[in-house]
């Protein structure tokens, strides 16, 4: 579904991504890992076309967007959603009026029929009485789980999810994994997914990719991840910190 190839990017001076290269099937849940810094943000901004790269390619459903102008990537991006890490809404307008947002903007859909599709996503998402709400109203979670349905608003078929358990208590972030395994499962959406956490990573991911210093150093399964011969992948899923870090906390 989506095609990865030499993907190299600087900040200035610094190389960000060094010749990254790699695949996603369509309909897997497909997780990025690493440390701070090693440019798993910059990546997704990339592969959804907010940011363009130093050099490489990113495929698309047999279209390199990365030669695309910005009227052709906003094409592409009417068929992507992105679920930001704070959840991205509008605290001016109410939760309905959020996920109506793309509905209205891309959608073409009567004006008579966006309420009950609002309802439809939130109720997807488990906030089915929430379309009146203000967001600063809602909790951590219930935040993300409405940035997901204005995400899943045009049915896309795949969806970019910026660190979705970050800052939730362990009991929302697994029930937010069963929704995004829910979703996963029942509408066939591809998910594309920055984390660090380990417990989401272990339970919801078909393949991982990890990046270190820039570079992919891992591509695989779980099972592979666990078992794998490269000393940094292992020390990431052991939470064994580097032996320079590690004396410096003596």
């Amino acid at each position: 579904m989506i095609e990865v190839k030499d993907l190299v990017t600087h900040y200035g001076e610094t190389k960000v991504l060094d010749g990254v290269s790699f695949a996603v099937k369509r309909g897997e849940i497909f997780v990025i890992i690493g440390g701070s810094g090693c440019g798993k943000t910059t990546l997704l901004k990339h592969m959804t076309g907010l940011l363009k790269p130093t050099s490489g390619t990113i495929i698309h459903d047999g279209v390199n967007i990365v030669e695309l102008d910005e009227e052709q990537i906003a094409e592409v991006q009417r068929n992507i959603g992105i679920a930001f890490q704070s959840g991205g809404l509008f605290n001016s307008m109410t939760v309905g009026d959020n996920v109506a947002m793309p509905l209205r903007e891309y959608g073409k859909v009567d004006e008579t029929l966006v309420n009950a599709l609002v309802r439809l996503k939130l109720s997807m998402v488990g906030l089915g009485g929430a379309a009146d709400l203000m967001p600063g109203e809602l909790s951590g979670g219930m935040r993300k789980r409405a940035g997901l349905a204005r995400a899943i608003a045009l049915d896309p078929p795949v969806i970019y999810f910026d660190e979705p358990s970050a800052g939730l208590d362990p009991i929302i972030a697994s029930g937010l994994d069963d929704l995004i395994l829910n979703l996963n499962k029942l509408l066939g959406i591809t998910f594309i997914i920055v984390t660090h956490e380990l417990d989401s990573i272990r339970k919801i991911s078909h393949r991982i990719l990890m990046l270190d210093k820039g570079k992919a150093i891992f591509i695989g399964s779980l099972d592979e991840a666990l078992n794998s011969s490269v000393e940094r992948v292992r020390q990431f899923f052991e939470r064994r910190p580097d032996e320079q870090m590690a004396q410096q906390g003596r």
